[in-house]
């Protein structure tokens, strides 16, 4: 049997705010690593996989 929990969240504007500013760097950092592994493959015909797109 599985079972799921649902949580309702009610922030502060305080805290909205900085989970906005954690997600919007989250999907900027995300966005760039997309177009890297997208212009690996259409230029050099590479595959870039996970590990190598999370090394600094």
């Amino acid at each position: 049997m599985e079972k799921a929990y649902s949580f309702r969240f009610y922030p502060t504007s305080q805290q909205e705010s900085l989970w906005r500013r954690i997600l919007g760097c989250v999907r900027l950092v995300d966005n760039k690593a997309l177009h890297e592994r997208t212009q690996g493959w259409y230029e050099r015909q590479e595959k870039i996989g996970y590990s190598q797109t999370i090394q600094c």
